[in-house]
């Protein structure tokens, strides 16, 4: 065999390779060309996250060492963050649980418990359970409206709850005479008419509900239901139009009817002419006391002048708006929004002694020397005991 040909391997086979002449085929595949270096293509290996592509090269360490893979840092992490290692903590929080799920049921009830009685007080477990009665009865239908709108619950609960801390705080209101208002029965309350906005009607219905417990049910001008907004809430508060026939049905059924005669007249004054009463009118809620037979119950109002004291008008503006005035005030509409809120005068209500109609004969009505004298009597009542209480009082505001 000494003759025989040696063929070094990774010459495939060919006579000639691997005698150190020049590389084999092999040889070249593997060498990397001059000045580039290879870039090494294994057969199969699966697609890396585009995370690893952007991943710092790992840091070299000795032989000796066992090396530790690190994960790159995820692309919203801050730089200064280490990487983890490679083993992932165990979450802390299952997918798909709430956060809240995890809080007792004692301590929901203690916190619906807290929350009652900050809102409703020491006896919040009563009142909670008649507001919750009040909520049913209103998603159910289960209350009462009668045949003018007035809505007494409403009322009660919300409009009175509303104005009551106005009347107490801010004007401060003194009530004389509430013994003069009939208990039960039909009666007509008349009073003066001020402040340039009408807040003296709603101030004499919250002093008469929380001094006699009854509901004074105010005659309104038809601009008031009129209004979008303001007349649907009127009607709910008890108010009505300003006509005969629905108040003298009103006195017939037994309410306590209110009326202001001067109207917008009376309102809309300015203020160097304030508790001077106006014209009356023609007499119309006299001759609904004199049909029906109720006593007339005369009011005198002091302290609403002031509130908004009328120093100007724009009637241009005012018939192209369709209202009686557009008011000006020191602080409206200077101020803006802020020119709405009323001065905090002092207030005085005192009711008069009830003028019976009951002693006339039938027929009375039709009677228009008679109603003018009654009318005459009511409207001096009134403007005599304005004077006395202007004298009464001690400051516009204490």
């Amino acid at each position: 065999m000494a003759d025989a040909e040696i063929i070094p391997i990774g010459t495939r086979g060919q006579p000639g390779r691997g005698t150190g002449k020049r590389p084999s085929a092999a040889a070249r595949g593997l060498a990397p060309k001059s000045g580039t270096p290879r870039k090494a293509t294994p057969a199969k290996k699966p697609a890396e996250p585009a995370s690893a592509k952007e991943a710092a090269p790992v840091e070299e360490r000795p032989a000796a060492e066992t090396p530790v893979i690190e994960t790159p840092a995820p692309r919203d992490a801050p730089s200064d963050v280490p990487a983890s290692p490679l083993v992932a903590p165990a979450r802390t929080e299952e997918r798909g649980t709430s956060p809240l799920a995890g809080i007792p049921v004692g301590d929901w009830l203690a916190a619906f418990q807290g929350a009652s009685k900050e809102l409703f007080g020491d006896q919040w477990e009563p009142q909670l359970a008649r507001f919750l009665a009040f909520l049913r009865r209103r998603v159910t239908g289960d209350y009462t409206v009668d045949e003018y709108g007035f809505d007494a619950e409403v009322t009660e609960r919300f409009f009175m709850a509303a104005l009551r801390p106005v009347a107490q705080k801010w004007f401060r209101i003194e009530v004389r005479g509430v013994e003069n208002i009939p208990t039960e029965g039909g009666a007509l309350v008349v009073s003066n008419h001020s402040g340039t906005v009408p807040v003296d009607g709603l101030m004499t219905m919250v002093s008469i509900h929380d001094h006699t417990g009854r509901f004074l049910r105010p005659l309104g001008a038809d601009l008031v239901f009129r209004l979008p907004v303001v007349g649907s809430v009127a009607r709910k508060g008890g108010a009505t139009l300003a006509c005969s026939e629905d108040a003298e049905r009103m006195l017939r059924g037994g309410e306590l009817v209110g009326v202001w005669p001067e109207g917008f007249k009376g309102i809309g004054k300015p203020f160097s002419e304030r508790y001077k009463l106006q014209r009356f009118g023609r007499g119309g809620f006299v001759s609904a006391a004199l049909r029906t037979g109720v006593p007339i119950v005369p009011l005198s109002v002091v302290g609403a002048e002031e509130i908004y004291p009328l120093v100007g008008n724009i009637p241009s503006l005012a018939r192209l708006l369709g209202v009686p005035y557009i008011p000006i005030t020191p602080l409206f509409p200077l101020l803006g929004p802020l020119g709405l809120v009323p001065l905090p005068s002092k207030w005085l209500l005192e009711f008069g002694e009830p003028i019976r109609t009951d002693e006339y004969d039938d027929g009375a009505a039709e009677d228009p020397m008679l109603v003018f004298n009654v009318t005459d009597q009511v409207r001096e009542t009134i403007q005599q005991t304005l004077y006395s209480l202007l004298m009464q009082r001690e400051s516009v505001f204490r």
